[in-house]
């Protein structure tokens, strides 16, 4: 089969693709043959070889979440889910390629009217931003900023909150386009990347934070939270804050704010899945909206790459075998 490795950690000419051996499904997986590949951030950070402490190695092959046909099943699983049109979690590898495993408790079959497309735009960064405003204890009325809106996390945060009845719905993003497409999904005002605000009506600070970016200029955002404001970090697409970012807090004190870092992981594999299933159905009638930037040939996953590290991607790059 086809897949996507890792060749050399850095720039995503690093990445190549190769003639892999087929995974067989091991106790307790499915074999999934891939319809639609989720290119995300999380990707894009063990590339350039972030987190090669945590055991990734060039040969490593991308890819978390793929939706497609279930080719086989291994000892312990029903027989009944081959055939079926699944959603599936890979782990943080083995997604990037024609044929897939997964663990059946990390595979949901898809709802009529939901294409493979939308579930791997909305099926890892839905249940992020879903468990992310839980944890920041959103409540209507709270005003909320999206930080690193324009990605799939971002995407479905901002319809959440203001589903959810936020007060207000603020963004950073990088162009006044994209700003305008952001409107349409339920933001209120459109910040740019530095966390200007825009307009006179903006507010000067917010209840909750979500962050998908981190980097260097995270503690200019802890200074937008309002008192008791809740800050949470999803994600590091631009790498750690600086060391001392937590001095930003003390020198704050009395304003009582809380920070904190939020993995899925961290998540009960069974409320993940009806989470998703949940968001799944609403997608399907059309009620909470998938993003897709484009979609490419699993043979570019390179250009995807090089998409996402230029800030264009607005929205999910979903590969296609």
């Amino acid at each position: 089969m086809k897949a996507v490795v890792i060749r050399t950690f850095g720039d995503p000419d690093g990445l190549e693709v190769v003639e892999a051996p087929e995974p067989p499904p091991g106790p307790g997986q499915v074999q999934i043959a891939t319809e639609a590949i989720g290119a995300g951030g999380v990707d894009a950070v063990i590339r350039r070889g972030t987190l090669a402490a945590y055991g990734f190695r060039e040969g490593h092959v991308l890819g978390s979440e793929v939706a497609g046909r279930v080719t086989g099943v291994g000892e312990g699983v029903d027989a009944a889910w081959i055939g079926r049109e699944v959603w599936a979690f890979t782990g943080l590898s083995g997604g990037y390629a024609e044929l897939a495993v997964a663990a059946v408790e990390d595979v949901l079959a898809l709802p009529d009217g939901l294409t493979g497309i939308d579930a791997v735009t909305l099926g890892g960064s839905g249940v992020v931003a879903h468990f992310a405003l839980e944890r920041a204890r959103f409540m209507p009325g709270d005003t909320v900023l999206v930080r690193g809106a324009a990605g799939s996390i971002g995407n479905t945060a901002v319809q959440l909150a203001a589903k959810g009845g936020a007060g207000a719905v603020a963004v950073t993003t990088s162009s006044a386009e994209r700003g305008t497409r952001l409107r349409n999904l339920g933001a209120t005002h459109v910040l740019d990347r530095s966390g200007q605000l825009a307009g006179p009506d903006a507010p000067e600070g917010f209840d909750v934070v979500i962050d998908v970016v981190a980097g260097p200029d995270l503690p200019l955002f802890l200074d937008r939270l309002s008192p008791n404001g809740r800050y949470v970090a999803v994600g590091v697409v631009a790498g750690p804050p600086p060391a001392d970012f937590g001095m930003r807090m003390i020198d704050a004190f009395r304003k009582s704010l809380s920070f904190t870092t939020f993995s899925s992981d961290t998540v009960p594999v069974d409320d993940r899945q009806a989470v998703r299933a949940a968001q799944f159905t609403d997608a399907a009638r059309g009620e909470l909206r998938t993003v897709v930037h484009e979609v490419l040939p699993l043979e570019r996953a390179a250009l995807a790459h090089r998409a996402m590290d230029a800030g264009e991607v607005f929205g999910r790059v979903v590969l296609k075998p």
